[in-house]
């Protein structure tokens, strides 16, 4: 493709394998925590607006959300799978990051589709399945659905822009997807009003207008992206014939996207647990539980920056054979993002009430109480920021080795053998007879249980992995010098044999 007349990105962010460390890893790092925070733009910006019409559409996309990650994740795999492939292809200088990355393109494509028909004809059936207290089901539910329904569709431009940032973050080039993702944001910020209330000659939609402004931004954002990566040297060098899939390349594309695919399926699985668990409560409980996640996402997101950023050094690293250069990556982007969710923690344990007030602005009956549930929300999350700050580290590290089996491992740690039991178990009224012991009767603390159990399954997720990865076992490469010379030369050579997962 031409890339005649466009100035190519600085070089600096693609040599991570050479020379000072800290430097050039934050140069990688920081345009991928902008984009995070501009991704939390997204979601403030909704909550602000729909917390100024009513604290039900608050707690409908409290609802919603979850049920859409749960199909958003299996896609999300696989774009996961195509950054690291990238990432080590490029650290061992193959030759093939723009044949991956076409591969990882079209077949991401179709699954978007596929996603996206499923989602609109489940939404209803999903919704169904919560046990929604009256209040809930009556007020809050069908608000929900016409909110899913309008966001499927338009799935396929939100993958589109996820495959984009992936696509470019396992090249080494974060700058690009960031500029992207700011007009993106910007036009989302401009419409979201527009269409929510129907100022001027747009019609007044509520909550689906919130929906159809976040699918147009992303659609927008989606056309720049393909520009790019098809009209500019900015990232990897993809051809028409690229896009044709290649069974060896779609099955190593599988092979590493399924158990990450897994991983997020299992996470969006908790959530979809723990929300019908929240449906129980009265509206003012569901639409705080909805706005406080959607805050603690602006310490969460950050993280998660940090975290993509480690798995492209460790995966470039150890695709370049220096594996000690990865793991020292790794702890130093577990010590900086600590110290960052430090001071977010203590802001959010000292000021909760003014930040929850900032985002539920309507004058309706139930905007009080869900100001009261949603700060003490946030001061209790805030004890678990630094744990969720150095898991999203150690679990990019796993990624960016190829060892997406162990990244999965630990979320199902996090989430199943912590956060939803202790909830279960705290926040309910329940009595079960188990044989021999007798009766186990929960201790139904209510909210306080809540956000209880959302706390522990980040700090035992956390210890438990920092724990594995200090063992070392994840140092193998996906790829191996002597097969990166072999590909260089023949580059219709199949895809190269992975080492198996930790």
């Amino acid at each position: 493709m031409g890339t005649d007349g466009v100035e190519s990105e600085p070089q600096s962010e693609s040599h991570l394998t050479d020379g000072s460390l800290v430097r050039p890893m934050f140069r990688l790092a920081w345009p991928l925590v902008v984009i995070q925070l501009l991704q939390v733009a997204y979601n403030i910006g909704d909550t602000f607006w729909l917390g100024a019409l009513s604290e039900t559409a608050v707690g409908a996309i409290s609802l919603a959300f979850p049920l859409i990650f749960l199909l958003i994740s299996i896609g999300g795999g696989f774009t996961a799978a195509g950054a690291i492939l990238i990432a080590q292809h490029t650290g061992a200088e193959s030759g093939k990051d723009g044949l991956i990355a076409g591969q990882t393109l079209s077949f991401i494509s179709l699954v978007a589709i596929c996603l996206a028909v499923l989602g609109y004809f489940l939404t209803d059936p999903m919704l169904a399945q919560l046990p929604a207290d009256p209040e809930t089901k009556a007020l809050i539910i069908p608000q929900a659905a016409d909110y899913m329904r309008v966001f499927f569709l338009g799935m396929p431009f939100l993958f589109g822009f996820f495959v984009f940032v992936s696509l470019m973050r396992g090249y080494g080039n974060t700058r690009a997807p960031m500029r992207v993702m700011f007009v993106s944001v910007v036009i989302n910020v401009a419409l979201d009003p527009l269409l929510i209330f129907g100022v001027g000659p747009f019609p007044r939609m509520e909550i689906q207008g919130a929906a159809i402004a976040t699918i147009f931004s992303r659609g927008v954002a989606t056309a720049l992206g393909l520009y790019v990566l098809f009209y500019t040297d900015m990232g990897p060098s993809i051809e028409r014939e690229h896009l044709m899939p290649r069974l060896e390349y779609v099955r190593e594309i599988t092979r590493l996207g399924v158990p990450t695919a897994l991983e997020q399926s299992m996470s969006s699985l908790a959530m979809v647990t723990l929300t019908a668990m929240i449906a129980t409560f009265p509206p003012a409980v569901v639409a705080a539980y909805g706005l406080g996640n959607r805050l603690i996402s602006l310490a969460f997101l950050p993280a998660m920056g940090m975290g993509q950023a480690t798995d492209t050094i460790v995966g470039k690293n150890l695709g370049a054979g220096k594996p000690e250069r990865a793991e020292r990556a790794t702890w130093i982007a577990s010590g900086v993002i600590a110290a960052i969710m430090l001071a977010g923690a203590l802001i959010a344990f000292a000021f909760p009430e003014p930040i929850v007030g900032v985002f539920m602005t309507a004058d309706t009956e139930g905007a009080a109480a869900t100001i009261a549930y949603g700060s003490t929300y946030l001061r209790f999350a805030a004890v678990m920021f630094v744990f969720m700050g150095v898991l999203q580290v150690i679990l990019g590290a796993f990624r960016g080795a190829g060892n997406t089996k162990t990244a999965l491992a630990f979320s199902v740690v996090t989430l199943w053998f912590a956060r939803v039991p202790v909830t279960l178990f705290l926040a309910l009224d329940w009595t079960v007879a188990i044989p021999v012991l007798g009766p186990l009767t929960a201790l139904d603390w209510g909210t306080t249980g809540i956000w209880l159990g959302v706390v522990a399954g980040d700090i035992v997720g956390a210890i438990a992995a920092v724990a594995w990865f200090t063992r070392g076992t994840w140092k193998r490469a996906i790829v191996d010098e002597t097969e990166a010379e072999d590909e260089t030369s023949d580059p219709e050579s199949p895809a190269p044999t992975s080492s198996s997962d930790d």
